[in-house]
């Protein structure tokens, strides 16, 4: 039986764990307004790094946290959505996609060696689960404000081999989503070992196990 100080600090650290993945939900949530136009993409498509700080706090608590701060910055971001939601539920689960192998991979192995086949082996699942999220869910609603002519217009503006939706998510969409993952990796990689005392709450880093 846990002793009660035990139980106390078990309590606390969950917490800060809480605590801390509701803060790096906050900074997803407006890393998500901060958008960049891709030349070589149609202008609807934006490049974000939303999921740079679900990937880091995947890596430092744990994925299941990771997961968590793509569910709520996409419940912080609903109230202002401008798709009813669908939006929201794309970005939702190419997110989780992307940092629960991310972490769970890292969990096993804590090297950077680990991290590194994790994240790019969820960068590519995510890009993957990319391809069938869009051409259910979100180009389908999409089509009550832009018909799907004019959508396939945009990629064939840039690519004349365009043939139809597939081709152009094929084409252009999912190795987007890799790319856009990949860089997500990369600044992980550059930064995690500045930044995760801060995330996990201590003042020192195990010699290693915080090595992306």
């Amino acid at each position: 039986m846990a002793s009660p100080k035990t139980q106390q600090s078990g309590s606390t650290s969950m917490v800060r764990k809480l605590t801390t993945t509701a803060v790096m939900a906050a900074i997803a949530t407006i890393l998500m307004y901060v958008e960049f136009p891709i030349p070589i993409m149609p202008g609807f498509i934006k490049l974000d790094f939303s999921e740079l700080p679900a990937l880091l706090t995947s890596f430092a608590l744990g994925p299941w946290y990771g997961a968590l701060v793509c569910v709520l910055k996409n419940l912080i971001h609903l109230p202002v959505t401008q798709t009813s939601g669908v939006g929201e539920l794309a970005n939702l689960l190419i997110g989780v996609f992307f940092v629960l192998p991310a972490g769970f991979i890292y969990q096993k192995a804590k090297s950077r060696r680990g991290a590194l086949i994790g994240s790019l082996a969820g960068a590519v699942i995510m890009a993957l689960i990319s391809f069938p999220i869009n051409y259910f869910v979100v180009y389908p609603f999409y089509t009550n404000f832009m018909p799907m002519e004019a959508i396939i217009g945009a990629y064939q503006a840039i690519y004349h081999g365009i043939n139809g939706l597939a081709d152009a998510l094929l084409i252009f969409n999912v190795p987007f989503t890799f790319v856009k993952g990949a860089i997500d990796v990369l600044i992980t990689f550059l930064i995690y070992k500045r930044i995760s005392p801060v995330i996990k709450g201590t003042t020192a880093q195990k010699k290693g196990v915080d090595t992306p």
